[in-house]
């Protein structure tokens, strides 16, 4: 009987949430049936409540919903009379408009075209270096271009005479050489007061250096780099006070300046030669020989022929020269038969030969490896060059362009070493010629007036 009791505690617990409490205080069926009676008693008395609060709210949201609905239709009316006053708006408008236009008249088509021009002061002032010296004056012209394309405002006749007025201005100062006083950014960073030479509106410039000018920001600053061979005109400008002084500037000034960019960005010499790279320092340095070579060269042999002409005019034999040790040969030797003595005169011009033409066959050599070495750089400069388009593509032309220039700096390096060398050989080598060619024929005479002796 205990077990029936509990199981079907068990079974009331599976569907009323109290029922695991019932059926722990229950002892028998009757007092299982009587909880259960109770529990439903107290549940239909919270669900009636819960009943009676629902019907509460659905009257509540009822009410709202109806108070919606009144306030949307009485928004819909409102939108109605919105848009009837639209409606009504725009026609008045458009009779305003069409009012106004007939009042206008031709001032309309002028305002267009003072709005066209405005634009295009504004656009020439802001880029113009002459704003420098005369900042702010574009200003007044946004001003001006919304109030003559405003339906409500009009120019005045002192706005639009300021318009003509800057125009004027900025023809007449595009065509004079001024001075005045700004701050200028110079290229260590610091900032300073100068006086600064305004050629018309193509360059600005002070003591010597020529300057920048930043229209975004209205910074005037040093040029980070200068055209070197220009600043002495630019220096003798700032000290002059009448007449003409030759000076170099920049016509595309105007329009950006980028002639004198282009001018700045040029290498120079110096950095043109360190283009080379490895390859030019070891051609400079061949050339750098060369030429103390042939100098050397040039001296001795100088030296020699000086001495054989001496000793030409001289009748005595004189060890100092080749000639006169050439003569002491025949001194030595007068019983010997023409053939012999022949053979002993060649043999002294023979000895004398090498010390004639010291180094002259190593600045021939160096003529003809300078150009070699020069292509070597360039073959390398190449590869590097096709290298780097292989890694970021030839995309940028110009980038390509100053890689394969640079590479044909050694080959420049090379020519330039090599045409001069060619011709120090040959001068020096002329010298040792003639030199050489005198101690052939004084040998040639020697032995002929030995046999015409016999």
């Amino acid at each position: 009987m205990n077990k029936f009791i509990r199981y079907a505690a068990a079974l009331v617990a599976a569907t009323t949430l109290s029922a695991p409490a019932l059926a722990a205080d229950a002892k028998s069926l009757d007092e299982l049936l009587q909880m259960i009676q109770s529990q439903k008693l107290s549940e239909s008395k919270e669900y009636n409540a819960r009943e009676a609060a629902f019907n509460r709210d659905k009257n509540k949201q009822a009410a709202a919903l109806k108070s919606a609905e009144a306030e949307k239709a009485a928004e819909e009316r409102r939108s109605d009379r919105l848009e009837a006053t639209i409606r009504d708006n725009d026609a008045k408008l458009a009779t305003l408009r069409e009012q106004r236009d007939k009042r206008l008249g031709s001032l309309k088509e002028l305002f267009g075209h003072l709005t066209g021009a405005a634009g295009d002061v504004r656009e020439r002032i802001n880029t113009s270096i002459v704003s420098a010296q005369y900042p702010g004056r574009s200003e007044f012209l946004g001003d001006l271009i919304a109030k003559m394309s405003s339906d409500t405002k009009l120019p005045s006749i002192e706005e639009i005479e300021r318009l003509w007025y800057e125009t004027q201005r900025e023809m007449v100062e595009s065509g004079r050489v001024t001075k005045f006083t700004t701050t200028v950014l110079q290229a260590d960073g610091q900032q300073v007061e100068k006086e600064v030479v305004r050629v018309g509106s193509y360059n600005l410039m002070s003591n010597g250096d020529y300057l920048d000018y930043n229209a975004e920001k209205g910074l005037v600053s040093e040029l980070a780099r200068q055209p070197s061979a220009h600043q002495g005109g630019a220096a003798d400008l700032q000290k002059a006070t009448s007449g003409y002084t030759k000076v170099g500037v920049d016509p595309t000034g105007p329009l950006g300046g980028s002639l004198l960019a282009a001018l700045i960005n040029a290498p120079t010499l110096v950095e043109r030669w360190h283009y080379g790279g490895i390859v030019g320092y070891v051609i400079s340095a061949i050339f750098v020989v060369a030429i103390a070579l042939a100098i050397w060269r040039f001296v001795v042999l100088t030296g020699i022929t000086s001495k054989v002409s001496a000793q030409l005019k001289s009748g005595t034999a004189n060890d100092n020269n080749p000639l006169g040790r050439i003569l002491k040969v025949a001194e030595a030797n007068p019983g010997l038969d023409a053939e012999s003595l022949e053979l002993k005169l060649h043999e002294a011009v023979l000895k004398e030969r090498p010390a004639i033409e010291s180094g002259l066959n190593l600045l021939k050599i160096i003529s003809m490896v300078a150009p070699l070495l020069g292509l070597l750089g360039t073959v390398t400069g190449m590869i590097i060059t096709f290298q780097m388009i292989t890694l970021f593509g030839a995309g940028d032309p110009k980038a390509m362009a100053g890689g394969i220039s640079q590479a044909l700096i050694t080959t420049v390096l090379g020519l330039v070493v090599a045409i001069p060398t060619v011709l120090m050989h040959t001068l020096v080598n002329g010298k040792a010629q003639s030199v050489l060619h005198i101690l052939e024929e004084q040998s040639a005479g020697i032995v002929a007036g030995s046999v015409e002796g016999r």
